[in-house]
């Protein structure tokens, strides 16, 4: 058995969720596993099974809005992470971003062996330099760090832990629909004249509609529950949100971190996916899902935070009877069947890695 691992993902909750299947993997054959997330991640680290300690540390080269570069926040976690005795690190990345800065900081910390995906040359920072293509979903990027560091892989399901709370005082009986309007980047959202026309839509035809949302949502979901649902904006931590959207027959989400937290608890999703970065990678994993949004508007791959095209046309464009139909198509299916746009695969074979090296 493997000694105490770190696992490190520093973005936000839903990118800490799609590590889930790679933490399982490492836990399986490890002593104790550290999850070191930043302040956006961290309430999703302390709910993937597997992790035992989580660290909080904010990176200002993966925040979207960094602070200065702080010495003493620095010194901090080099002391927290060697006082840990760390014996092993993987730190997990999206493709665009570089795990060296933080390889350095562990290696200053005493980290005996670190690994990472790393396209960059990184000298004696890393002892493993593991190599992936780009359109691997993230998930499976995540999960064949693991495998190349000799983790056993059982399966690349997303899950949250068992233990959630009782949210029936809030939601009522299961089987509502959810629909979630916020994204943190706003280019992935519609607008609140969309949400309220999708969710006036989805009563009309006869569904139950819960607005889910963070306490700084509450005007966004308050906006959409004024086509007919019930309006839980702030209502719930991550773990309560994961509790409501467990208990709903579908949830309707753009590219955010719920729509992932749906995929952990097994809830199909209708995804409303702007093509800012690509579906393939960040579509909701391993649930029945169907996506909607043009995928070939003019802000197709830009990584834009805010809509470069007027009007918002990839997911305002989106007819709110679309959004119905999707719902009733998941709503009637196998939970095993997967529906999605031609050319997007929610699952492809496990076959990602370019090359491993030392």
């Amino acid at each position: 058995m493997t000694g105490h691992v770190l696992l490190a993902r520093l973005d936000s909750a839903g990118d800490v969720l799609l590590t889930g299947p790679a933490v399982r993997a490492v836990a399986s054959a490890a002593r104790a596993v550290t999850f070191l997330a930043g302040p956006n991640g961290a309430a999703a680290a302390e709910l993937l099974p597997g992790v035992d300690h989580v660290l909080r540390f904010r990176a200002v080269w993966v925040d979207f809005d960094p602070p200065p570069l702080s010495a003493p926040d620095v010194h901090e976690l080099i002391e927290r992470v060697r006082a840990a005795r760390i014996d092993e690190a993987l730190i997990f990345t999206s493709f665009h971003q570089s795990p060296l800065p933080l390889a350095l900081l562990l290696r200053l910390a005493g980290v005996p062996r670190i690994g990472a995906i790393s396209d960059d040359y990184p000298g004696s920072l890393l002892d493993l330099r593991h190599r992936v293509r780009t359109d691997v979903p993230e998930p499976l990027r995540a999960l064949s760090l693991a495998a190349a560091a000799g983790f056993p892989v059982a399966d690349d399901r997303l899950r949250v832990r068992a233990d959630l709370p009782d949210v029936t005082a809030l939601t009522g009986d299961p089987g509502y629909v959810v629909y979630h309007p916020g994204a943190a980047v706003p280019a992935r959202r519609p607008s609140a004249e969309r949400g309220a026309a999708i969710v006036a839509a989805l009563t009309a035809a006869g569904y139950r509609v819960l607005v889910t949302g963070g306490p700084g949502e509450r005007e966004l979901t308050a906006a959409a529950a004024a086509g007919g649902g019930t309006d839980l904006g702030g209502a719930t931590d991550l773990r309560g949100l994961a509790a409501v959207l467990r208990g709903a027959a579908v949830v309707v989400a753009p590219n955010t971190g719920p729509a992932h937290l749906a995929a952990a608890v097994g809830t199909p999703v209708v995804s409303l996916f702007a093509p800012v970065v690509p579906a393939r990678r960040w579509a909701p994993h391993g649930v029945p899902t169907v996506l909607l949004g043009d995928q070939y508007a003019g802000c197709r791959d830009t990584r834009a935070r805010e809509c470069p095209v007027p009007g918002h046309p990839c997911l305002d464009g989106i007819p709110a009877g679309a959004v119905v139909a999707a719902v009733e198509q998941l709503g009637g299916a196998p939970r095993r069947l997967t529906a999605v746009s031609p050319g997007i695969t929610a699952t492809p074979p496990f076959d990602v890695a370019e090359r491993t090296s030392p």
